[in-house]
């Protein structure tokens, strides 16, 4: 198995933590997104999007888009640490959980969204970094409040086991962090966030565990 990532991404980050969840051997392959990688033709003849990650299986089969890998992998690995819940409803809000993060609020900050503020609109860094602040915190303040009204958080997202939710939860605030989002204001995701990085598979996937990593 091959995971073409770039070490910063979110989305590939989440893979990574469902790949170790699931104790799967796979290859880490870097996609520098600063350098422009994902963009020159090598890569594009894998993923014709241009984003990360990028995932191939042992049999070549190839697949994109974060949640759809770790859904595949929840189906063709059935004998590893399941990703979703054992419900349909429970699976249902582990997505609904998922999906606000990895649609609703991560897009907005990706590099391509940052690289047009600047360059094409011209917005000044201050303003950049105020966008950047409202959307992760406007995504976060949703999230909590689904943990809060749902009745379903345990010690992780869903119930005592760690599920998608996480996967796609820990990048989110990783990414806070890095931007200087007040992460106190979120109690219920700063517990689950604290849980999540002293797992083993957790911390494996960190940014600063990759071999690409670069301060």
């Amino acid at each position: 198995m091959k995971l073409y990532n770039y070490y910063r991404s979110s989305a590939a980050y989440r893979v990574r933590v469902a790949l170790n969840l699931k104790g799967l051997k796979w290859e880490h392959v870097g996609v520098h997104l600063l350098k422009g990688q994902h963009r020159a033709e090598p890569y594009l003849t894998i993923n014709p999007t241009g984003l990360v990650p990028t995932f191939i299986d042992d049999d070549g089969a190839v697949l994109t888009q974060s949640l759809a890998i770790i859904e595949y992998l929840d189906e063709t690995e059935p004998g590893t640490t399941p990703m979703l819940p054992a419900s349909a409803l429970d699976r249902a809000y582990v997505r609904a959980l998922s999906l606000s993060l990895a649609c609703d609020a991560h897009p907005l900050n990706n590099v391509r969204v940052l690289n047009y503020l600047s360059n094409v609109l011209n917005v000044t860094q201050e303003q950049k970094d105020a966008w950047i602040a409202h959307w992760i915190s406007t995504g976060l303040a949703a999230f909590e409040r689904m943990l809060a009204q749902s009745g379903k958080s345990g010690q992780f997202c869903f119930d005592d086991m760690p599920t998608m939710a996480d996967c796609v939860l820990v990048p989110q605030v990783f990414s806070a962090r890095r931007f200087k989002v007040d992460i106190s204001e979120y109690p219920r995701i700063a517990a689950i966030d604290a849980l999540c990085n002293t797992l083993p598979a957790f911390i494996s996937a960190h940014p600063k565990n990759q071999a690409d990593f670069s301060p």
